[in-house]
């Protein structure tokens, strides 16, 4: 009996201290964004060269792989929906759900797990590879802040092209879906582009003058960027222990980009349509 009590002991504790370190980890995460964010206003001039070098591989590297998989996706989901519609004899609806689940919600999430895979893990082990060379001390004795030098231009150009790129492949979806409604469903090219266009206009909110649907995934593109730049850039700042440590660092970055990914966008979803 007492064997199995410090065994329960012991096990309690081990799970105290993952949740010390989980929470200790997300609030460094937290603290790196909020300081990354406040250092824009004063930096964004002098780091301009830097935030462009950014843009380009946080948008030009990862469009081929969001071009292709954006089409595909659209013509997957149109292929598996339309089947099922095809047989009620409403195939032709098939272009009011291909529009609003892409622009809503498959879209912004597609493009945010392509970003954490490609752009995201290679933000950890940059950062993380001049952590454990000390390059960031040498920044820091040269009174160079290495939050706005380093993480400031990575959370800009994050969340200004995850929008941009999120468009891209809803745009592309919307066409692979188009291809599917032609070939496979016999659904005349005019009439699948009238659904998409009712489908995105249906709702109006007060966010703009841009269909609910667009808005909502722009905002959740947005969250997404932030989210994958802030999470990359702080386990590329703690990674510790050499090679190993760089690897342990993408490997835990991408896990919680990926969890918070889809936690965070399930209650931004349920705050726009509750």
């Amino acid at each position: 009996m007492a064997t199995l009590i410090a065994s329960s002991l012991e096990t309690l504790q081990e799970r105290g201290r993952a949740l010390r370190a989980t929470v200790r980890e997300a609030g460094y995460a937290v603290r790196v964004l909020g300081s990354a964010l406040a250092c824009l206003p004063r930096d964004l001039v002098h780091r301009r060269r830097f935030v462009l070098d950014q843009l380009g591989v946080c948008g030009l590297s990862p469009l081929p792989v969001v071009c292709v998989v954006g089409l595909f996706t659209g013509m997957i989901l149109a292929l598996q929906i339309g089947i099922e519609l095809q047989s009620f004899g409403q195939a032709e609806r098939i272009a009011d759900i291909v529009g609003v689940v892409l622009f809503r919600e498959m879209g912004p999430f597609m493009v945010a797990m392509i970003l954490t895979a490609s752009v995201g893990s290679a933000m950890s082990a940059e950062i993380g590879t001049m952590a454990v060379s000390e390059e960031i001390d040498a920044l820091e004795c040269m009174s160079v802040d290495p939050i706005s030098f380093l993480v400031m231009p990575r959370v800009l150009a994050m969340a200004l092209m995850t929008p941009l790129l999120t468009f891209v492949g809803n745009v592309l979806g919307v066409v692979g879906g188009c291809i599917v409604a032609r070939t496979q469903l016999d659904v005349p090219v005019d009439v699948y582009i009238r659904g998409v266009m009712t489908s995105l206009e249906a709702d109006l909110d007060s966010l703009g003058p841009l269909p609910e649907e667009i808005v909502t995934g722009c905002i959740k593109a947005l969250i997404f960027g932030l989210i994958i730049a802030a999470i990359s850039c702080s386990a590329g700042l703690q990674a510790r222990g050499g090679a190993i440590g760089v690897g342990r660092a993408v490997r835990s970055a991408v896990i919680r980009c990926f969890l918070m990914l889809i936690i965070i966008g399930y209650y931004v979803s349920w705050m726009f349509f509750r």
